[in-house]
């Protein structure tokens, strides 16, 4: 190593020597100078303090110096061209990105609130309680989050012609009966539209339409025919009942399908048949030129009766002549000229035609004897009568006759 010393006397290695830390006087100095002339800023990004010392002039000089750069949706405090002083503060706050699907449907979002909530008020985005939100108000934001929410809609259940409503947002038919504790068993009859594993969407109907299954028993009457035999042994023109008719039935059980409780269908399933009996009518067919010259003794009597009331002088009068009795069920047995046929049931009365024959007249009634007009019918017109007797059977026996009627008085 060279010894510079002995090159220069003594006088100038003082004199270099002296420059020398005068020139690093100045430079320190300087730099105490430089310090000392900053401006202090207090600077608050995304909530976090530093103090900064800065020679900028203003705001947007500072945010370069500190390589910050202010996007569209962020917060400054000041505006870019603001001043620098010394002890301000300026807060930065960067906006975070919020992605929100409401039931499918993105949209972006940017934000520099601090929670969910405060996020959703900002934007006014409102929603129903029923509506389900992937997150809770309290939430903090994030840059990059994602909120998905599903809008519940109402859903209108017919349950056998009962409607109930209910909210919801998604899920099967089978989802939503369960949600609306509407029961159901899969295995019956009941019908659900649409299909149980069918996914509802906005403006769906269900419907549920409850079958059921009932036995119904019906009994038709069935009629009984009336068989005519030719008798030889009655005059002709007479008939007279030998045996009753008696009705059948026919048991016919069905099926029936109903739906919400109306009938849908009817099966026959099983039909049961119980014959009728015939009613046997005996048919005269006797001529009066054929009958004996032997009769009996109430044909005596009635002859006699004959013979008094033909002496009597009234008029003979040839009538159709049927039967009644006062003992037939829902009869009251008084007749129109008040007499009480079933306190009487062995008197004498003939129902008439007033125009043919006044009522309270006596008269005389070929194989039946003297009467009282007293009564009238429904049926009863002109030359037709009608005759009490004691009970049905003597009404059957006596049939429809054609008899002479005399009147008395």
């Amino acid at each position: 190593m060279r010894n510079y010393s002995k090159l220069l006397p003594a006088s100038k290695m003082k004199l270099v020597i002296s420059s020398i830390g005068v020139l690093a006087l100045l430079v320190f100095s300087g730099f105490v100078l430089f310090e000392a002339t900053k401006a202090e800023v207090v600077f608050a990004e995304n909530g976090k303090e530093q103090t900064v010392s800065t020679h900028t002039n203003t705001v947007e000089d500072l945010l370069d110096e500190l390589g910050i750069t202010i996007g569209q949706h962020d917060e400054l405090s000041h505006e870019m061209d603001t001043p620098i002083e010394h002890g301000m503060s300026v807060e930065f706050e960067a906006a975070k990105e919020i992605n929100v699907s409401i039931d499918g449907v993105e949209e972006t979002y940017y934000t520099t609130t601090e929670t969910v909530g405060a996020f959703l008020a900002d934007e006014n985005l409102s929603f129903k309680e029923q509506d389900i939100i992937s997150h809770n108000a309290k939430d903090s934001t994030k840059d990059g989050l994602h909120i998905e929410v599903l809008t519940a809609y109402e859903v209108a259940i017919n349950d056998g012609g009962k409607v109930k409503k209910i909210w919801t947002t998604d899920g099967t038919v089978e989802d939503l009966l369960n949600k609306a504790e509407v029961k159901y068993d899969q295995n019956s009859e009941d019908k659900v539209e649409p299909a149980l594993d069918e996914v509802i969407t906005k403006g769906d109907k269900v419907s549920i339409v409850r079958v059921s299954e009932e036995e119904e028993v019906l009994i038709e009457p069935l009629a009984y025919k009336t068989e005519k035999r030719e008798d030889g042994s009655l005059l002709k023109g007479n008939e007279k009942v030998i045996s009753e008719g008696k009705e059948g039935t026919v048991k016919k059980v069905y099926k029936v399908i109903k739906e919400n409780g109306k009938e849908a269908e009817r099966e026959l399933v099983n039909e049961e048949v119980t014959e009728s009996v015939a009613q046997i009518v005996a048919i005269g067919t006797k001529e009066k030129k054929q009958e004996s010259n032997l009769v009996t003794a109430a044909s005596n009597q009635s002859n006699a009766q004959a013979t008094s009331a033909s002496n009597s002088g009234g008029k003979t009068l040839t009538m159709t002549a049927s039967a009644f009795t006062a003992g037939c069920s829902g009869c009251s047995g008084m007749t129109a000229t008040g007499i009480n046929l079933k306190a009487n049931p062995n008197k004498k009365v003939i129902a008439v035609d007033p125009n043919v024959i006044p009522l309270g007249t006596r008269v005389w009634v070929e194989g039946y004897g003297e009467a009282v007009a007293g009564d009238t019918g429904g049926n009863i017109k002109g030359n037709r009568i009608d005759i009490h007797v004691p009970n049905k059977s003597e009404a059957f026996s006596w049939g429809i006759k054609t008899v002479q009627v005399k009147v008395l008085d």
